[in-house]
């Protein structure tokens, strides 16, 4: 990572929305949010076509130097090169890096120091971090063969709960109630429409709000028990802090914290992005 005492971007980006802030003197001066930049669901062209009319009309006023980019669906090098190249069409930083957003998560939970540290979203990940790299990661492998905890699979779980009579009565009706679906109209958005993860994990608000039922809450409970028992117990987390960032994890962290609890797991940080991590990181490393 290149020094740089001006103006710099963090972006944050998951498979729903990228959060970007402008650092000035590390300081946070600007924050725009774009649409996700996963480059397994988007192309080059379609990144820079929104990032030249949402983002890059705000820093007309500042000398961007450097960008440090990380998001989901950025897992190899020729992935990574889809988005570096599309940040570069529109914005000519001279520094341009991309990483995974478990790698963010990382640095903004962790710092400098080793842990474990869990992305749940739309999608989940996880891996152990050695205080500098991730030293190794379960694969995620998606939401149809993996992703267990996320959003997607919350909303696939419920859905499929719901549709074949394992919930509450009065949870299917008041479901019905809310959302004017017919079941060929679910089943269209699930298998013909284009992405059906985002549409799976819309449905988590009304899961949250519903928690009171047991048939949901236990719906929840094994969700994050297969997350950790499939992921979380491949590390040493006998001897280290589980962390956690991602709009699933903050916003079901009281479900969260007893699952790891009956599990005998110590939860270190629940947060809902780990961008203020990210900006303590980097302004100290501009120093």
């Amino acid at each position: 990572m290149e020094k740089n005492n001006n103006c710099f971007l963090l972006a944050d980006g998951g498979s729903t929305k990228v959060d970007w802030r402008l650092i000035q003197s590390g300081q946070p001066v600007l924050q725009v949010i774009t649409k996700g930049a996963n480059p397994f669901f988007r192309s080059q062209e379609d990144i820079t076509d929104e990032l030249k009319t949402t983002l890059v009309p705000q820093l007309q006023d500042f000398p961007v130097e450097a960008i440090y980019f990380f998001g989901a669906g950025c897992v190899s090098e020729e992935k990574n090169a889809i988005v570096r190249s599309a940040i570069a069409e529109a914005i000519p930083a001279k520094t341009i890096e991309v990483a995974s957003d478990l790698l963010a998560a990382a640095k903004g939970l962790c710092g400098r120091n080793k842990g474990i540290v869990c992305i749940l979203g739309t999608g989940s990940n996880s891996c152990f971090y050695d205080g500098e790299k991730i030293a190794k990661n379960v694969p995620p492998l998606g939401y149809i063969l993996g992703d267990e905890g996320s959003g997607a699979v919350l909303g696939k779980l419920f859905l499929g709960a719901c549709l074949k009579n394992q919930l509450s009565s009065e949870i299917k009706e008041r479901f019905f109630a809310q959302y004017s679906f017919t079941l060929p109209e679910l089943l269209n958005k699930v298998y013909n429409e284009p992405l059906p993860n985002r549409f799976l994990a819309g449905f988590s608000p009304f899961i949250r709000e519903n928690l009171a039922d047991k048939t949901v809450y236990d719906l929840l409970y094994h969700a994050f028990t297969d997350f950790f028992v499939k992921n979380v117990r491949q590390y040493d987390y006998q001897n280290n802090p589980v962390h956690f960032t991602g709009s699933v994890a903050y916003a079901y962290k009281v479900v969260l914290q007893q699952t790891a609890k009956d599990l005998n797991l110590e939860i270190g940080k629940i947060v809902s992005s780990p961008m203020d991590g990210l900006i303590e990181y980097y302004s100290f490393c501009a120093k």
